[in-house]
Order: C-alpha cells, then structure tokens, then sequence
C-alpha cells in the first residue's frame, strides 16, 4: 500500500533555476525543468545526482533498451508519476513502444517480453519489494546478462528508487508536455 502523495510542491522548484533549465532543454523530447529546480536546494546533491543519472542512463552495461525499461518498472512500482511520465518520454523518443510501456504497469506474464527482458523486470521487483534480488530470479537474469550488467541493473533500480522516493516526498509536479500514467492501448 501506498501513501498519499502531495498534491503540491513541499519544496518550490527555485525560479532562476528553472529558468535556465527551461532554456536549456528547449530542444530536448524531455522537459525536466522542475526536478533540475527542485534539486537545486541543494547544490550538491545536485551535482551528484547529475553525473550519477547520466552513467546509469548512457554510459553502463546494458542496453539504453534495458535500462529504460527498468527506470519504468521502477518508476511504476514507487508510484511515481513524475518518475514515470518522464522516462515515458525518453523511452518513446529512443527504444520502447507506448504498448510496451503501458505492459511495464502489467503483472510481467501480460507482456510479450523476451526470457530476457522478463527476468530483468523481476530483478527491479525483488529489488521494490524486498531490496535483494532471490536466488531464483538471480539464476533467471545471470543466464542473460553479464555480472558488469547485473551491477549496472541493480544500480539502475536503485538510483531511480531514490529518485521516485525523492519526488514522491518534495511533491515535484510534472512539467508542461510530462505524460501522466499510461492507459491501456487498443492492442494490449
């Protein structure tokens, strides 16, 4: 069971931050304007938080395809429409289908994932509900991924774990264009 989330910010994303943010995502299919000004109470973390996201996202061990998938799983599990609404973006922009990311909400055996993909997502499960992955779920995912791309799974998870539980809490809203949960499409 989940808590209630805010319905408002707690913590105002900082103007003259946003306004940069805005102007530099311009041209960019994501508009994270107001986590960018959100975090920016604390510069630092900030900081950290940036160059952690950015090896996660583009420069580990699995496949841009993997990780996407697993930030939503995730981002679903927290329920956090922030979190999701923005990796909804990014993943329709790069390598996953709106049906696929309405499956990613769906018990795993509603999807047509490959065995692979399948035991990725009962890797972010394990990881939601007990923060370790089962024996048998790590027998499933080793027999697909590498122990570089089991690390880069499990710090993904976790990162945007985190995340979701960071915007959960501070009540950060979704940024003009920010798609809320999926529905159903007519083919699932």
């Amino acid at each position: 069971m989940h808590l209630t989330r805010p319905t408002s910010p707690r913590l105002e994303p900082i103007p003259k931050v946003a306004e940069r943010a805005r102007e530099a995502m311009a041209n960019s299919f994501a508009n994270a304007v107001n986590v960018i000004a959100t975090l920016a109470h604390s510069r630092s973390i900030s900081k950290a938080f940036g160059e952690f996201a950015q090896t996660i996202l583009y420069k580990g061990d699995l496949s841009r395809r993997d990780v996407e998938i697993a930030v939503l799983r995730m981002g679903w599990n927290c329920q956090s429409v922030y979190e999701f609404g923005q990796h909804t973006l990014m993943a329709l922009a790069e390598v996953m289908t709106e049906e696929e990311i309405y499956l990613v909400t769906r018990p795993i055996a509603e999807g047509n994932w490959t065995p692979a993909e399948a035991a990725l997502l009962q890797v972010v499960d394990d990881l939601y509900s007990d923060d370790c992955v089962s024996d048998a779920t790590w027998a499933a995912a080793t027999s697909h991924f590498s122990n570089a791309e089991m690390v880069h799974l499990i710090a993904a998870s976790g990162c945007y774990r985190m995340v979701s539980g960071l915007l959960n809490s501070t009540g950060v809203e979704r940024d003009e264009g920010v798609p809320d949960w999926p529905t159903a499409p007519s083919s699932a």
